[in-house]
């Protein structure tokens, strides 16, 4: 058995956290056969309080058809108290050899809570007495702050500028935790092995404007990555409850969905102008839509097309719960992909 215990606050550092340690312990075998995820929904009880009978039971639970198991609790700071904490203990010497555990002490969701409480001593060496890798995840204070930016941005795929790494300190500022998403979106614009320079970061650090979402599919059509990432929090308001942004995340995904389908039935057909695409595609009303997706279509040619049905695939399935990014970085990862993908030549 492989035990981890991930302990932070902040939901990107923890998403990324489960994302790594979860990728590691499956490699290469069968997700949907292997893993197992459970959050607070599933502790809650029908009178309202809190029970591990479900993580128990999961991770208590044989593999099939695959030699072992991952099982990720999540929220398990639900379980501070002194009447709840005993079932972690419990937890920890009732797993099967065969079920690697991750265990997440984060802040629950519903509802909401303010302060996270503090990692029991009990749980922390029971952890440790078990052999867990007991992973940190928050951001250090001061002048350690920058230490760890510099060292983020070295684990990357991407080459930082002397001066690029300077401009990105000052735009995060005391928001640590956003390097991860502003280095995931320029690796989704810029490609693996890029040089990133001080441009860069000021283009695609993103901004709110006050721009109409149907701009989005203008601004990826051109290529111009830094301003579809600016539509992109009027889409997704960062104010939203959680379940509202993911919500709309997946109603943003369809609608691109939709689109770039209607390209690929139309790459290679025998249509000779807007209205036998419209046609072909079954739109009523105005063709200026069917002539849009016609044109793009022929600009991006079956290569990348197929290659932006691949990248709508994984961020749907990124939004289900392969990455545990939140939903505006997922959607921001792939706006920058889709939009570099029109921009290549």
């Amino acid at each position: 058995m492989v035990l981890r215990l991930i302990v932070g606050d902040d939901p990107v550092l923890i998403g990324e956290a489960i994302t790594r340690n979860v990728d590691e312990l499956i490699g290469d075998g069968d997700r949907s056969l292997m893993l197992e995820v459970l959050t607070e929904s599933e502790y809650r009880t029908d009178t309202g309080d809190w029970d591990l009978g479900r993580l128990t039971d999961a991770a208590q639970t044989p593999p099939f058809l695959t030699e072992r198991r991952v099982v990720v609790g999540r929220h398990l700071s639900r379980f501070a108290g002194k009447d709840t904490v005993g079932s972690l203990l419990t937890l920890l010497n009732e797993t099967l050899d065969s079920t690697d555990l991750i265990l997440v002490w984060e802040k629950g969701i519903e509802p909401k809570v303010d302060r996270m409480p503090s990692l029991p001593k009990a749980v922390r060496e029971a952890a440790e007495t078990a052999g867990a890798l007991v992973v940190q995840t928050s951001t250090p204070r001061g002048r350690g702050a920058s230490d760890w930016i510099r060292d983020q941005l070295s684990q990357s795929s991407l080459s930082f500028e002397r001066s690029a790494v300077e401009a990105l300190i000052d735009l995060i500022g005391d928001e640590h935790s956003r390097v991860v998403g502003i280095v995931r979106t320029l690796e989704g614009a810029l490609g693996a092995g890029a040089k990133v320079t001080v441009d860069d970061v000021v283009q695609f650090g993103g901004e709110q404007g006050s721009v109409a979402p149907w701009e989005l599919d203008d601004a990826i059509d051109k290529g111009n990555v830094a301003a579809a990432l600016q539509i992109i929090p009027r889409l997704l308001p960062p104010s939203a409850t959680p379940t509202d942004r993911n919500g709309a995340a997946f109603r943003l995904l369809a609608v691109l969905h939709k689109r770039y389908s209607n390209m690929l039935r139309l790459d290679g057909a025998d249509v000779a102008d807007e209205r036998q695409a419209a046609t072909l595609l079954g739109m009523k009303g105005s063709t200026y839509p069917a002539k849009k997706a016609m044109m793009q279509s022929r600009r991006l040619g079956t290569e990348k097309l197929s290659r932006a049905i691949e990248l709508l695939a994984e961020a749907d399935l990124s939004l289900r719960g392969t990455k545990d990014w939140p939903p505006e970085l997922v959607i921001e990862v792939l706006v920058a992909r889709l939009a570099n993908l029109s921009g290549r030549r």
